[in-house]
């Protein structure tokens, strides 16, 4: 960055080390209809429609997507922000209320004046340099007289050099999350988004912008990922002199926020991070930050229970003894953990009502959830909880009480969604209620782990806790609640699990891992459609945080029938466990599952701590492949699934990563062909450099029939 002459701060590069000021790109030419500066003169080259500028503001002449968008108290939305200081400082900068990375790093916060007003901007970054990332954000202070308004905060904004980029988003839909999408970013703006109130399924608050050359192992490209869970709005955008640049932030068209005089708002933070070296290396760096800097050190690679969740087994239909039925043949396979769910609390025979009443039923759950649980612990087995604490049904006994607490508008009907409404956590009163029944709850047994679901999307945005000019501030106001809420719920259970959940990946983003280290991928457990989910979900998120499990079969989402070997090499790209119903099973079923529990014990700590690589990609080929390799070059796990059978056709092959060059190797493979229930094995005794494997490939198990998991395990010999 460079502040210069006029006080203009721009951005001359983001990349490797050149050694060099590179501000000797930053000259264009004069524009037809690209205004100038009125302190530059006749200067008609110098104008901000042209310039990369680090942080654009409305009112300078810059018609581009801006950053900041304020209202002056005369009505007027112009700023002309001007470099006024800058100080650098050691540590982290945190941000209050809000989620951000921490541990040990440096700070810069760059502030920059409006000249014609009191309004300041205040530019902050994050480094840690050891993991090439950049924290953004950006903080506005009202020092004037009067009340102003932010329209538009951007907490990111990059400018590009010169190029040809495409943009990688990972959109979807319920139950087909973070489904990866590359696209040339063509002249105009494209924008990818969420206005539910909610990060969503059909957006993630992730993107990726990449020169159109950058592949696996080489290129440039930069990650950006929102450290927040609420609506939000990121933009790719080429302008009229074929410049890019990214901006991401909150969306401006749920947003808005008075500033009184002396006040100041502070937007959620941004991952930045930049590869030279492809996009292997990005998702490593991404990676690694999101595991060792935002997600809570107390669970950072701790081994995660094997669990078994009973809802696909019973749904709403249970009690206290199919309950202990279910732990006690899951224990026995090598289950360790018991996690009831949806359905144990008020009247709650449906999805119809009972939502918002935290008091266990006692006609299924006899003797209170301290009887069940010890019962559960009895047995050598850990307990998890399934809630939904932003919900609340009609047919409730809190709603009756106060109906002033749902998100609705008054003399409008509610908009409803799975029969229920959103509470309204921008009310501090509300967000108090629901501490206590949580906390009531989990000190009323040894709970270890809880399942934190959010099953719509909000609409009706209103409280009765904002005047009518600040309403646009309730959405936003609403995730300071709810952080606040999820705050105070670990800092009272520090040991307690929560996992993350909004009808599976629908609130899968960095502001929910802060406080809950893994989150549920998917409603949809068919372990086909999960690679597709999962390569998505790991170009930014770590394998540690996707709770992933084996289910039954027919699948219940799908209706598609794969082996229990595919559905565990799908399930082990995650936190691993069951849902299902162990009653059904055959014995031979049951010895593969324990099997299997093993198996994952065995690599879990490779899963978790090593690096992760896409060896296949599921959208270019008939199968998806991906690697877990040691840091240390000592050991690998490459898992697949073939999804369909091909003839007359070579020996499919992977490139594996991540090995030393010069060491030898063994290789052994397994796969399970079609519905078989005994994967078939290859091991043909050779040894190989890790040069060859990683220069020449390793071929596939042989298989026959559809959606075939297989994995290999490498293991280094000698020293």
């Amino acid at each position: 960055m460079k502040a210069d002459e006029y006080g203009v701060l721009l951005h001359t590069w983001y990349g490797g080390k050149t050694g060099c000021d590179m501000d000797y790109l930053l000259e264009r030419p004069d524009v037809g209809f690209s205004g100038n500066v009125y302190d530059a003169g006749n200067r008609r080259s110098y104008s901000h429609d042209t310039l990369p500028l680090e942080y654009s503001c409305m009112g300078t002449g810059d018609y581009r997507v801006p950053g900041i968008c304020v209202t002056q108290p005369d009505g007027t939305e112009a700023l002309d922000l001007r470099y006024e200081k800058h100080e650098i400082f050691d540590g982290l900068y945190g941000i209050n209320g809000l989620p951000h990375a921490r541990g040990k790093g440096e700070s810069l916060f760059i502030t920059l004046k409006d000249r014609f007003s009191d309004i300041r901007v205040v530019l902050k970054y994050g480094v840690i340099a050891e993991k090439d990332v950049i924290l953004r954000s950006v903080s506005v202070k009202n020092g004037g007289d009067l009340p102003v308004r932010i329209n538009r905060l951007a907490s990111l904004f990059l400018p590009f050099e010169d190029g040809s980029y495409d943009v990688i988003h990972f959109g979807g839909k319920y139950a087909y999350e973070r489904i990866m999408s590359r696209e040339k970013i063509s002249d105009g703006v494209m924008a990818f988004s969420s206005v539910r109130g909610f990060s969503s399924h059909q957006e993630n608050p992730s993107v990726i912008v990449c020169k159109d050359d950058c592949t696996e192992e080489n290129g440039y490209c930069v990650a950006a990922a929102f450290v927040y869970s609420g609506s939000f709005k990121t933009e790719a955008e080429k302008d009229h002199m074929g410049q890019v640049k990214l901006v991401m932030g909150l969306n401006p068209e749920q947003f808005s926020w008075t500033l009184k005089a002396g006040e100041e708002f502070e937007s959620p933070q941004v991952i930045m991070s930049c590869s030279e070296a492809g996009l292997s290396r990005l998702t490593l760096n991404m990676h690694n930050v999101i595991n060792e800097n935002i997600v809570n050190p107390r669970f950072y690679r701790k081994p995660r229970p094997v669990l078994i969740n009973n809802w696909e087994a019973t749904y709403f239909t249970f009690d206290e003894k199919k309950i202990r039925a279910i732990a006690a043949s899951a224990r026995d396979m090598g289950v360790e953990m018991m996690v009831l769910d949806d359905g144990w609390f008020g009247k709650r025979d449906s999805d119809l009502s009972g939502l918002g009443d935290w008091f266990v039923n006692e006609e299924k759950i006899r003797g209170g959830l301290g009887n069940l649980v010890k019962k559960v612990n009895d047995m050598g087995m850990k307990f998890g909880l399934w809630m939904e604490p932003e919900m609340v049904s009609e047919d409730s006994e809190l709603y009756r009480a106060h109906p002033e607490w749902a998100v609705k508008i008054p003399g409008r009907d509610p908009v409803r969604s799975r029969f229920q409404l959103v509470l309204d956590y921008s009310n501090p009163k509300v967000v108090d209620y629901i501490f206590e029944r949580i906390s009531a709850i989990l000190s009323s047994a040894n709970i270890e782990y809880v399942k934190w679901d959010c099953n719509r999307s909000m609409c009706d945005f209103y409280t009765p806790t904002l005047s009518a000019e600040r309403m646009g501030e309730m959405s936003h106001r609403y995730m300071l609640g709810l952080y606040s809420l999820l705050e105070r719920v670990t800092s009272a259970f520090p040991d307690v699990m929560i996992e993350g959940c909004s009808g599976g990946g629908g609130r899968f983003d960095c502001g929910i891992l802060y406080y809950c280290p893994q989150i549920w991928c998917s409603d949809n457990t068919d372990a086909h459609d999960r690679t597709f989910i999962q390569n998505g979900t790991n170009y930014i998120y770590p394998v540690s945080s996707v709770g992933a499990h084996v289910s039954a079969v027919p699948n219940h989402q799908t209706g598609r029938c794969t082996s229990l070997m595919t559905r565990a090499v799908a399930a082990m790209c995650g936190s691993f466990g069951y849902e299902l119903d162990p009653g059904k099973l055959t014995e031979e079923e049951k010895s593969i599952i324990s099997e299997q529990i093993r198996e994952y014990r065995k690599y879990q700590p490779l899963i978790y701590g090593g690096d992760y690589y896409r060896l296949a990609d599921p959208k270019k080929g008939i199968m998806s492949a991906w690697e877990f390799a040691d840091k240390e070059g000592n050991e690998a796990l490459v898992c697949g699934v073939i999804y369909r059978a091909e003839v007359t056709s070579v020996r499919k092959k992977l490139f594996p990563k991540g090995l030393d060059p010069e060491a030898k190797y063994t290789v052994e493979k397994r796969i399970s062909c079609g519905g078989d229930m005994t994967p078939t094995c290859e091991n043909d005794g050779r040894v190989y450099t890790g040069a060859a494997i990683q220069k020449g490939g390793i071929t596939v198990p042989i298989y026959k029939g559809d959606d075939a998991g297989f994995t290999i395990v490498i293991t280094k010999i000698g020293d």
